[in-house]
């Protein structure tokens, strides 16, 4: 890690003359999956080469440019509390500017795979500490003192002896001069020094701003002399516009123009869709426009996709025996066949939507050989080099400005719907808003993965699983960089299934072929979810199985405390860490299940029809463990009294939005367990809104939800991924306490009328 003082660039990034300017450098790492597949290919942590700038200015006001996107999860905050706090900042002097889309100084700005402050709690500690050595420095050149004899707190210099004091404003510029010290010799505070990091007190920053109603969205940016357009896109993933008429549309009150847009070949990456698009002088026009097209389509090779069909296809391919092995200790096949008893299931995943609340949006000017955007991005640099193919353009004549996001779960890292805007931009000479209906998102989106699970186990005499294989059926993300391999990539099979901790003997898994027949894309948490619901629900199964408690079966089957080597176990990706520095330990595992079911009254007498459910999981470096408590009537509806939720994610940097991550993750897989769902036929999405995707509800939310933080006592401990670890384990929890409550085995998502009498 290497500090540069580049404060001679203050005024060209924007911050102002005499400010001190501090940037990070991390040197740039590729990984094997982007050379083959190309970096849009790879979610998580295939290139980091950040620019992190902290800025002083004469007045004394600290600003933090940060390079990930705000959608909610609070990394605005925590990245400029860490920085500001080993800076000895006053909180309300700090300030948070978002950067624009740009690689070369920025490094890769892409916001997924749980990883913002994972990679940059020690970079932004030692930023903010480099910057306070600095102003200490300066201060005492200024008054003639020994460094030691100064010291730096809440924003203010003092020199003890002399009396002598001033404010980071007054020595800004001074210390800009300064050479920024080596890093051997940026001291660090210790724990028992800070007063932001793991405290609960600090709010999200920009909390006044949403309240007040004067934050920027996506769907907030306005530019002078803007349209409003909307897309009548292709139903069928491939499909493409046979005849339009437009003449009704015309004809509309506002409507400028119709203007068709090309539908690319398959796989088409991140490219638009296609179609009719009507660009209007206001969103109504534009959707009553859409509503008055005559549009004959042709759907291609995927117009007789019918998800339910295609259940029974995956079934079929997870029930082959010619799949490619991707994990194989032991002789699992030969132990099955002698084992006493020998036990197997099949689970099954839907396709889901991201459906963040703030439906993609995006506003595009391009004049002069220059495009400028607006929009809700997670990943501004890709969008910034899409944009310049697409128009025509050299990256840097293409400015992204990224907004605040509501919400993204993956679904924003794909910048289709920037790029038409960027395209009917070009078309109409003027600046063009692209809206996205909550219809068109969710049936357009790309989707996470449809998922066969098979899973197969033998048990000895005792009931100790011997022999374990499983099977897994389901397209891949890679579907839409290349030519359909028909297989997980190796991030996918790292999600919870090369990887899988459990101390059984013989272990085999396989993953057979499976075609993608619609736009699959990283969802959050991707390809743990299906893994972590057939391998929990399974365990529980083979408890009840073996007549023992779930949660004693659990620990049994995970084993003793111990490190495991993920690569014996074909695990070359471990979410793009180093297995030295990030070992898969299982006393960790241990510990969260051993937390929340302890915090859940784990085996206490319940009433009738009323049950408890366990499941635990590793994912982005992190461990969770969750214990739902199931109510289900007589009728089969299902209530959620209680969720017990454990993370240990290493050091707590902020305990707030921690608890907040874990909590949206419960109630999002309470969606996930029991109604959320995406289905096809005729190559067409089903559900149309928030009516037929249904989304938990107050009513159907769980009544209290506890959060139970592990670990985080040592704060050099690498700190492990928030955002997405939470969510895996919750729906297998769920459907575990329905089978508790009602002796019925949940087995495919979402339990819908599955319980209904």
């Amino acid at each position: 890690m290497a500090l540069e003082n580049i404060s001679r660039r203050a005024v060209l990034m924007g911050m102002g003359a005499g400010a001190l300017v501090l940037a990070l450098g991390i040197p740039a790492r590729a990984q094997e999956e982007e050379q083959k597949f190309g970096a849009d290919a790879m979610p998580h942590g295939w290139r980091d080469d950040p620019r992190i700038f902290v800025s002083i200015s004469p007045e004394g006001v600290v600003t933090v440019t940060v390079h990930r996107s705000e959608m909610g999860q609070g990394v605005r905050t925590s990245m400029a509390m860490v920085l500001a706090d080993e800076l000895e900042a006053d909180w309300a002097q700090v300030r948070v500017a978002q950067a624009p889309g740009d690689e070369p100084t920025f490094g890769n700005q892409d916001t997924d795979g749980s990883r913002s402050l994972r990679h940059f709690f020690g970079p932004m500690r030692r930023a903010g500490a480099a910057a306070r050595q600095m102003l200490r420095e300066a201060a005492a050149a200024e008054w003639g003192v020994p460094m030691d004899e100064v010291t730096a707190e809440n924003h203010v210099l003092r020199h003890e002896g002399s009396g002598q004091e001033a404010g980071y404003g007054e020595m800004a510029a001074r210390a800009a001069e300064l050479e920024v010290p080596e890093r051997e010799g940026i001291v660090l505070k210790t724990p028992d020094q800070f007063r932001y990091i793991g405290k609960d007190d600090l709010e999200l920053i920009d909390n006044p701003a949403i309240v007040m109603g004067t934050t920027i969205y996506g769907i907030d940016a306005r530019v002078d002399g803007m349209l409003y357009a909307v897309v009548a896109r292709p139903p069928v993933l491939g499909g493409r516009v046979a005849s339009y008429d437009d003449s009704a549309a015309l004809e509309i009150p506002g409507v400028e123009r119709v203007i068709a847009i090309d539908s690319p070949d398959l796989p088409s990456g991140f490219q638009p869709l296609g179609g009719v698009a009507v660009v209007a002088t206001n969103t109504w026009a534009a959707m009553r426009g859409r509503d008055a097209l005559q549009i004959e389509w042709e759907d291609g090779e995927h117009g007789s996709y019918d998800s339910e069909a295609y259940r029974a296809t995956l079934e079929e391919a997870a029930r082959s025996t010619d799949g490619a092995v991707i994990r194989n200790q032991g002789d699992a096949l030969a132990a099955l066949a002698e084992a006493p008893r020998r036990f197997e299931a099949e689970y099954y995943i839907p396709h889901l939507a991201q459906a963040p609340m703030e439906p993609p949006m995006a506003l595009a000017r391009v004049e002069n050989g220059r495009a400028e955007i607006w929009a809700c991005v997670q990943a501004p640099q890709v969008t910034r080099v899409r944009v310049a193919e697409k128009l025509g353009l050299q990256p840097e004549d293409v400015t992204v400005n990224v907004t605040l996001l509501g919400g993204g779960f993956g679904r924003k890292s794909k910048p289709d719907f920037v790029l038409e805007a960027a395209v009917l931009a070009q078309e109409m000479g003027q600046p063009v808003k692209m809206v996205w209906t909550r219809e068109d998102d969710l049936h357009h989106s790309f989707f996470h993965t449809v998922s066969v699970e098979r899973l197969e186990a033998g048990l000895d005499e005792n009931g100790r699983c011997t022999a374990w294989l499983h099977r897994t059926a389901a397209p891949t993300i890679g579907s839409i960089f290349a030519p359909d391999p028909g297989q997980k990539l190796p991030f996918e099979l790292g999600m919870g299934l090369t990887n899988m901790p459990l101390d059984i003997p013989n272990v085999r898994a396989e993953n057979p072929q499976a075609q993608a027949h619609a736009r699959i894309g990283w969802y959050r948490s991707v390809s743990n979810i299906p893994h972590a619901f057939a391998i929990q629900s399974f365990i529980d199964e083979l408890a009840r199985e073996a007549g023992r408690d779930p949660r004693d079966y659990l620990l049994e089957v995970i084993g003793p405390a111990r490190e495991v080597d993920l690569a014996e176990q074909g695990d070359v990706w471990n979410y793009g860490e180093d297995p030295g520095r990030y070992p898969l330990d299982t006393g960790r595992l241990r510990r969260v299940i051993e937390t929340a079911t302890e915090a859940a009254n784990w085996g206490r007498e319940m009433p009738e029809r009323t049950g408890l459910g366990v499941a635990a999981h590793y994912s982005f470096v992190s461990y969770v463990a969750v214990v739902a408590e199931v109510e289900v009537s007589d009728t089969g509806e299902v209530r959620i009294p209680r969720v017990d939720i454990a993370i240990d994610c290493g050091p707590h940097v902020n305990p707030d939005r921690i608890r907040s991550q874990m909590e949206g993750a419960v109630i999002m897989g309470t969606g996930q367990a029991l109604t959320t769902q995406i289905t096809f036929a005729e190559g067409r999405v089903q559900q149309d809104n928030f009516d037929s995707y249904v989304v938990p509800r107050m009513d159907t939310s769980p009544r209290e939800i506890h959060v139970h933080l592990v670990g985080g006592e040592d704060p050099d401990q690498p700190l492990g991924g928030v955002g997405e670890p939470g969510l895996p384990p919750v729906m297998p929890a769920i459907t575990n306490a329905i089978f508790a409550a009602t002796g019925q085995r949940i087995r495919a998502l979402p339990v819908g009328d599955q319980l209904r009498t």
